[in-house]
């Protein structure tokens, strides 16, 4: 495509100056309230916001991450089996209610039949991935677990040229900061 003589190019929507001093305004934020939960930083929020306070240059900062692995029992080869072969029955239905969608001659059937095998082939698959996956930790990790990562303290800042009034303005909230 050729350029037209004497045309110029539309000026970008932002240029990256301007783009970079948004960024560095942005960044210069102020604590204006500190909460054990973030239920309690969520509803400080949202007060500020029923109280028409511009929450776009508020944010949420959880900090102190900690990781909590809780222990839901043991284990076994038929236990691995279980849980393989119910999360490959998941996929494997998916997989064949898909493909039956795309058969334009008999839909209604091909979905049906089609998801069935899947689940059956999903199942079997998973049952025998999740069997040999066990066999081969060789009782290093013989328990099942679920990970949850969660801050102990949630921050509530502000961008600096509306902290005071945002702190301000959550000193007024019933049950204070």
């Amino acid at each position: 495509m050729t350029a037209q003589p004497g045309a110029t190019t539309p000026p970008p929507r932002h240029s990256s100056e301007q783009l970079r001093s948004e960024q560095s305004a942005a960044s210069q934020r102020r604590p204006i309230g500190a909460y054990e939960t973030y239920s309690e930083a969520e509803r400080a929020v949202d007060y500020l916001s029923d109280n028409g306070f511009p929450v776009q240059r508020v944010a949420i900062i959880g900090s102190d991450v900690k990781l909590v692995e809780q222990v839901v029992g043991r284990l076994n080869y038929g236990g691995a089996a279980l849980r393989g072969a119910g999360s490959g029955a998941i996929t494997g239905l998916l997989i064949g209610w898909l493909f039956g969608i795309f058969n334009w001659f008999m839909p209604l059937l091909a979905t049906f039949t089609l998801a069935v095998y899947g689940l059956v082939f999903g199942a079997v698959i998973g049952a025998i991935f999740g069997l040999v996956t066990h066999a081969l930790q060789r009782g290093r990790r013989d328990f099942a677990s679920v990970r949850v990562t969660t801050p102990t303290r949630y921050e509530v800042v502000a961008d600096e040229a509306v902290a005071d009034e945002a702190k301000n303005l959550l000193g007024k909230m019933k049950g204070g900061v």
